[in-house]
């Protein structure tokens, strides 16, 4: 199995965990389906990371990608405050991951502070696969497609599509560079459910991911 070749984040349920890989494994079923009642994020323009990240008073972690690695969020915008703050504290929940690798710091806190204690626990999990082969990532992601709603029971549903081909991994004491491939499972979409905490954060309670969806 070649886990560098796939960027792709972990697999999470409510009730098992999984790590995708380059074999093509992943959680839920392989066809993309758009939320029910979901609303598409408005505009054609990329999010700035650190925009409104404290528009609603909430001191969160500073999260920093290096120079070498470009994670573009397209359209992340959206009218409605609420469903706006679900993109924002989404978004940061990934580029908590894929700092994390690049910091090779598995037990990061900004991780934590945007998961809940299972989602949590995985991705460090996905995050030590990189940082204990001693790989960092490279290149550029495009992170596109964001639906979000809110589920009857007040969580945010929110679905995205996160396009790898042009991301790498690279050792750091080897500097060995391998890219992602470029095919269909190379194209990812996330499904995520998030709970608003007592601190009025959007945490991920739980998070599947489909290869190939988005294709």
């Amino acid at each position: 199995m070649n886990r560098p070749a796939r960027l792709v984040a972990a697999v999470l349920t409510a009730s098992m965990a999984v790590l995708t890989t380059a074999c093509g494994s992943g959680g839920g079923d392989s066809s993309a389906a758009p939320i029910t009642g979901a609303d598409a994020g408005g505009g054609k323009a990329s999010a700035d990371p650190s925009a409104s990240a404290s528009a609603d008073g909430v001191k969160r972690p500073t999260i920093k990608l290096s120079k070498d690695f470009q994670a573009d969020f397209e359209s992340w915008t959206h009218s409605d405050p609420k469903l706006q703050a679900i993109l924002n504290d989404g978004r940061e929940e990934l580029r908590s991951k894929y700092a994390a690798i690049i910091e090779a710091d598995p037990d990061s806190k900004a991780v934590a502070f945007y998961n809940s204690d299972a989602t949590q626990a995985t991705a460090r999990k996905w995050i030590r696969q990189f940082t204990d082969d001693g790989d960092s990532i490279i290149g550029k992601v495009r992170v596109f497609d964001p639906q979000v709603h809110l589920s009857d029971t007040g969580s945010g549903v929110l679905f995205y599509c996160v396009d790898e081909r042009q991301a790498s991994t690279k050792n750091r004491k080897t500097e060995k560079v391998v890219k992602t491939p470029d095919k269909p499972e190379s194209l990812v979409q996330y499904r995520l459910r998030l709970d608003k905490s007592s601190q009025g954060v959007w945490k991920t309670t739980s998070l599947t991911t489909v290869p190939g969806a988005c294709s």
